[in-house]
């Protein structure tokens, strides 16, 4: 179980498949997050012309639509999967990063009851257990 404080690699990971960027939002990356979308964006009206919203031109339906996705060059699905794929790998990295960070910034914790412990007392001010060696940030 992960702790307040910690995301999740995997959601991260999960979120940025269903669209580049969406897990660094929840990563809270709001500049990550722009760059990924505004790079989904650039590449496929790069890449796309515009004889692909031909079909849409006629009104939106489920036939002009899957028209639509079938006009779509094989370049710019490999490019849309080459970005969702290092989106993915980014945002699980940024996670894990973060969590270390958390990690680091917590300090030590307390061996009977995991809590936070206060570097100037020799005891738990939480559960009252006596320390035996002073507490340092890296246990």
């Amino acid at each position: 179980m992960t702790q307040p404080n910690h995301k999740r690699p995997w959601l991260a990971a999960a979120l940025a498949f269903l669209y580049p960027g969406l897990g660094h939002v929840y990563l809270r990356e709001w500049l990550r997050a722009a760059l990924w979308f505004s790079l989904v964006i650039s590449s496929m009206a790069f890449l796309v012309g515009d004889s692909v919203t031909a079909p849409l031109e006629g009104g939106v339906t489920v036939e002009s639509t899957m028209a639509a996705l079938q006009a779509v060059p094989l370049e710019a699905n490999v490019a849309l999967l080459a970005i969702t794929v290092l989106s993915m790998a980014d945002a699980y990295w940024m996670a894990t990063r973060e969590n270390e960070v958390v990690d680091v910034v917590e300090g030590a914790k307390c061996p009977t009851c995991g809590k936070e412990l206060d570097e100037d007392i020799d005891f738990c001010h939480w559960c009252t257990t006596e320390l035996e060696q002073p507490v340092d940030a890296e246990n």
